[in-house]
């Protein structure tokens, strides 16, 4: 079986970003997809040519529809584990898997997105800490070298200018 063959049963095959956009825009509106998804280009002054730009423009976001669009709306079973990295369009879909109605969602019932913990801001955080004590060393020792400076500035700061 080729690649092509494989390829027919995912419903994101052949599929435009636009029709996409436009399909989960008539269903669920932008309010629904703002809080679903979590991004921003649905919740300020939102039309489908700005979502549109954004999500042409941003890798990220336009997987996260994809996936919205083949899980919630389409009503997939989920990707397993091999299918999950690799990204909603290449992903091949089991020829007994058929779309089936989408999911209902209810506007104020969107599970909280989970909280980003990462480990370059763990890192971030303790590199701060070492710099602003290592900053504060610096300081006291400039006013140190300041106080030292002070007493031996002669009176008149033009003295030993050249004449």
């Amino acid at each position: 079986m080729s690649t092509i063959d494989e390829q027919l049963n995912n419903p994101l095959h052949g599929l435009k970003l636009e029709t996409l956009l436009t399909e989960l825009v008539d269903h669920y509106g932008f309010e629904i997809l703002a809080e679903y998804t979590n991004i921003n280009c649905f919740k300020n002054r939102a039309s489908i040519a700005t979502s549109l730009k954004f999500l042409k423009k941003t890798e990220w976001a336009r997987e996260k529809m994809e996936r919205f669009y083949l899980y919630t709306y389409k009503n997939l079973p989920k990707a397993d584990d091999t299918q999950y990295e690799i990204t909603p369009r290449k992903r091949v879909i089991p020829l007994h898997q058929k779309p089936r109605e989408p999911i209902v969602l209810i506007l104020g019932e969107a599970p909280t997105p989970k909280e980003r913990t990462n480990f370059r801001s763990n890192n971030q955080h303790s590199k701060t800490n070492h710099s602003s004590a290592r900053n504060d060393r610096k300081s006291s020792d400039f006013k140190k070298n300041e106080r030292n400076k002070s007493t031996s500035v002669p009176a008149n700061p033009y003295e030993n200018a050249p004449k």
